[in-house]
């Protein structure tokens, strides 16, 4: 069948199948020190003749390898020693209920069912109880152990993933703060790139999300209430403003330019606007390499000079030679105040000069963490929830695999539910993908595993290297695509059972069959109760609408003087509007890689996004130019206009949630644009900026709201020609 005759889903899905992202590749140190953390125990058991007690070692230390991370020291030790205490407590009590099938059955629906509903509270529960899980599995079908041998078994794993901890954790008092430097110096190294681009592109610069391990390190700053924590979250704070100061100083080029011709300028402001941005290019290159390098003296203190002197030069044209020029004084002198403050904290480790700053807390306490934890789980304990369908289908479908590979009553009948477990996710599309490539991966891995066997001496210390270059790649590529990370396990595994005595052949026919079983039975289970993405989406886009409503809501109230919003406010809101956009995109790509997928909705989905992200652009230009440049007088027309956008916002996101409402009562936003400019003309101000912005989101927002009509009108058409869908959305 010719590509082009293909259903559109097929395409995508094999996207998903051959993706490598290599964002989520580690680096060669950590997969190193987490293989040597697996090998090392192993080494010393096979030495002193007590494999089968290396083994369990092992085991603790490959399970919480999983933990480990780029993030703060700090961060990362509080989480491995979380798994490593939670891995230790799976194993007792897989390890007391070994033998009592019934009981097994029910701990291993129950800690399934907690699992699964983990994953509403973020990606890293969801793996914590996810491995858990499979320690619990592994334990319990290794048969029934006394208390106090199951006390010792649990010491065991719990020996192996203090070890892996240390190992981790190695370097901590040496470069305490690598992670962090590294993680803000980059930010700041993308910054200076972006400083000579065209306004547009430097606002549409920070849509981009970093890399999962930047993110980890930056949503760990919060948490760390040490003076070099403060700088540090300082220092990221800093940079987003400073991006909005060079965006008001780039953006004047064109009214310095139209100011010149008119008369109301000279050659002298233009050149003075030009130096700005190549020194404050420059500065931020300094800044990142001496984050990253870790060298005080990469910020040179004729930069400080450099920058003063032009700051005051264009400050002594101020109220001299017209508006422009005035607009520029003022946006450079916020722009200098920023670049001063980050080059001294850049340059400032010591203890001393991080007490000169204000000191902020930023995680909330433990108390109250837990506290939103527990709300969070509570919130999706119903099924409209796809966390709590993800819970149930994995609680029961492990239960079923259990019980069938008791019954069976084989040798590592484990890999039959273990199997279940890491295939079951809350989407259609990573549980196909993950399913297919755990099958895929797992043959090809024993495949290799049998070569291997062919080849390589029949000994310990050959088994020995072979697990540790298995973990290895494990480690070093697997995150980066589920297939590699299959191949790498089955290996690992095999080899890893072969150091007790057990031979690789036999390890091998038994592990291709109880996965095979396990995957088909969580890919039949998936079939007969799906979540599909696509009765999830509108909510997503839902969530971005409302997000995108809280950062306007919070720069118009700041431009009209109605309520005094924080910076740190405009920050949150932001934020939030980036990381639901992120959901919203992630959403619609598991849309488009379902079976069924039609296409007149997805490409409708993905106009919205691209409306959503215009709209946000101009919010991000008024917010740039009025709240971080110089600033004006917002007109009272442009509180009518921002009323009539939030209402506008709020009825949208209502009306994907499924909510009726009549598109006539919706405000005109082109007739509020209308007024807004009659009043600028009657008043004599002439704010063509404001105007532009104000055109551009009326735009961007009657555009979207189409979009948004069009396709409920497609979902309401799709529901009366088809019926309910198999799962409502949320």
């Amino acid at each position: 069948m010719a590509q082009g005759s293909l259903p559109r889903w097929i395409p995508s899905f094999w996207d998903v199948l051959k993706r490598v992202d290599k964002s989520k590749r580690n680096t060669v140190r950590m997969a190193f020190r987490n293989a040597a953390g697996v090998a090392l125990p192993l080494g010393i058991g096979i030495a002193i003749g007590h494999p089968l007690a290396a083994v369990a070692v092992a085991t603790g230390a490959l399970n919480v390898a999983y933990s480990d991370g780029r993030d703060p020291y700090a961060h990362r030790a509080r989480r491995m020693l979380g798994w490593t205490l939670l891995g230790a407590v799976a194993v007792f009590l897989g390890s007391v209920t070994g033998n009592y099938h019934v009981l097994a059955v029910i701990v291993a629906f129950g800690w399934s069912l907690m699992a699964g509903l983990l994953v509403s509270i973020s990606t890293r529960a969801g793996d914590l109880g996810l491995n858990t899980l499979v320690t619990l599995i592994v334990y319990a079908a290794r048969g029934a152990l006394s208390p106090k041998g199951a006390f010792y078994a649990g010491l065991l794993v719990l020996g192996g993933g203090l070890l892996q901890t240390a190992l981790a954790l190695m370097s901590w008092p040496i470069r305490r703060s690598s992670p962090e430097r590294k993680a803000i110096g980059g930010v700041y190294l993308d910054l200076a790139e972006h400083v000579g681009s065209e306004p547009e592109d430097v606002l549409a610069a920070p849509l981009k999300q970093p890399s999962a391990a930047v993110q980890d390190t930056l949503s760990a700053l919060g948490r760390d209430h040490s003076l070099e924590g403060e700088r540090f979250r300082l220092l990221y704070d800093q940079a987003e403003r400073v991006r909005f100061s060079i965006y008001s100083v780039r953006r004047l080029k064109g009214t310095l330019e139209h100011a010149l011709r008119a008369g109301e300028c000279c050659e002298a402001e233009l050149k003075i606007q030009k130096e700005a941005l190549d020194l404050s290019q420059t500065i931020l290159r300094a800044v990142g390499q001496s984050l990253v390098e870790d060298r005080v003296d990469s910020v040179s203190p004729d930069l400080a000079q450099q920058l003063n002197a032009l700051t005051e030069e264009i400050q002594t044209t101020k109220g001299q030679r017209g508006s422009a020029a005035d607009q520029l004084a003022g946006a450079m002198d916020v722009l200098a105040g920023q670049l001063r403050v980050i080059m001294q904290l850049a340059t400032n480790s010591t203890t001393e000069g991080a007490e000169a700053f204000a000191k902020r807390e930023y995680a909330p306490p433990i108390k109250l963490q837990l506290q939103s934890w527990l709300a969070t789980l509570r919130a999706n304990l119903h099924f409209g929830s796809p966390a709590f369908r993800h819970a149930v289908r994995m609680a029961v479908c492990v239960a079923i695999g259990t019980g069938i590979g008791r019954s069976i009553n084989t040798q590592r009948n484990y890999w039959l539910p273990m199997t279940v477990a890491v295939v079951l996710k809350p989407d259609f599309t990573t549980t196909i993908s993950r399913g297919v490539l755990r099958l895929g991966g797992t043959f090809a891995g024993l495949l290799l595993a049998t070569l291997c066997y062919h080849v390589v001496p029949h000994t310990a210390f050959a088994a020995l290297a072979l697990v540790g270059i298995y973990t290895f790649a494990l480690r070093y590529a697997g995150p980066a695509n589920y297939g590699i990370f299959s191949v790498a396990i089955s290996g690992l595994i095999v080899f890893l059972i072969a150091i007790t005595g057990v031979s690789p052949m036999d390890v091998i026919g038994q592990r291709a069959v109880n996965t095979a079983a396990g995957g088909l039975l969580a890919l039949i289970a998936y079939a007969v109760w799906p979540t599909w993405e696509r009765t999830l989406v509108p909510d997503a886009m839902a969530e971005m609408i409302d997000r995108t409503r809280d950062y306007f809501r919070a720069v118009a109230k700041r431009l009209s003087g109605v309520e005094e919003i924080s910076e740190d406010e405009l920050d949150s809101a932001r934020d939030a509007w980036r990381q639901a956009r992120s959901r919203a995109e992630a959403s619609l790509d598991r849309v488009c890689s379902e079976p069924g997928a039609d296409q007149v909705k997805t490409d409708a989905l993905t106009s919205i996004l691209a409306s959503s992200h215009a709209f946000v652009r101009g919010v991000m230009s008024l917010e740039a130019f009025y709240i971080h440049g110089p600033g004006v007088q917002m007109p009272a027309a442009f509180q009518t206009f921002a009323q009539d956008v939030d209402f506008t916002l709020y009825y949208l996101a209502a009306a994907l949630r499924g909510s009726e409402f009549a598109a006539e009562t919706l405000p005109s936003l082109r007739e509020d644009h209308r007024k807004l400019l009659e009043e600028a003309k009657s008043s004599g101000a002439r704010d063509e900026y404001l105007l532009i912005e104000t055109d551009r989101l009326t735009v961007s927002m009657n555009t979207m709201r189409e979009q948004v009509l069009r396709f409920v009108g497609l979902n309401k058409i799709s529901s009366e020609r088809q019926g309910p869908v198999p799962l409502p959305s949320t």
